[in-house]
């Protein structure tokens, strides 16, 4: 291992220790993004062991997204995020598969989007948090 990926794996190891839940889940969210974005490498330099190992860890990360799901608590909202990330599983699935860089740019997009909205749940707890201390 380089001193690169050292420094990297202690930096990320070190952000999950840190973490607090939300943020957890927000570096689930980068941390499948990054996958599908270096599989898509993976299947223009048409290697498709790694591509097909980063498409597996970025189903791994949804499904752990997934399991952080809580119905009592988030109600209609959850359901509609358990079927959204069944969906991405599967069009994983279908993407490396086919290698497939458009099924791979979608579930990146839906990503993004549900990503996007937790983030801003985020600034929106950050700023009742320092109300109440205020």
């Amino acid at each position: 291992m380089n001193g690169l990926q050292a420094y990297q794996r202690v930096n990320t190891q070190t952000s999950i220790t840190d973490a607090d839940p939300h943020k957890l889940i927000q570096l689930l969210y980068n941390g499948a993004l990054e996958r599908i974005n270096m599989a898509k490498a993976k299947i223009q330099q048409k290697d498709y062991s790694a591509k097909a190992q980063l498409i597996n860890k970025a189903i791994e990360i949804v499904g752990g997204l997934r399991s952080f799901l809580d119905f009592e608590k988030g109600g209609e909202l959850a359901l509609r995020l358990e079927a959204l990330y069944d969906y991405m599983e599967r069009t994983l699935l279908e993407a490396s598969a086919k290698n497939d860089l458009a099924k791979l740019d979608e579930v990146a997009n839906l990503l993004r989007s549900v990503k996007e909205g937790w983030d801003g749940i985020r600034e929106e707890v950050s700023s009742q948090q320092a109300q109440a201390v205020g």
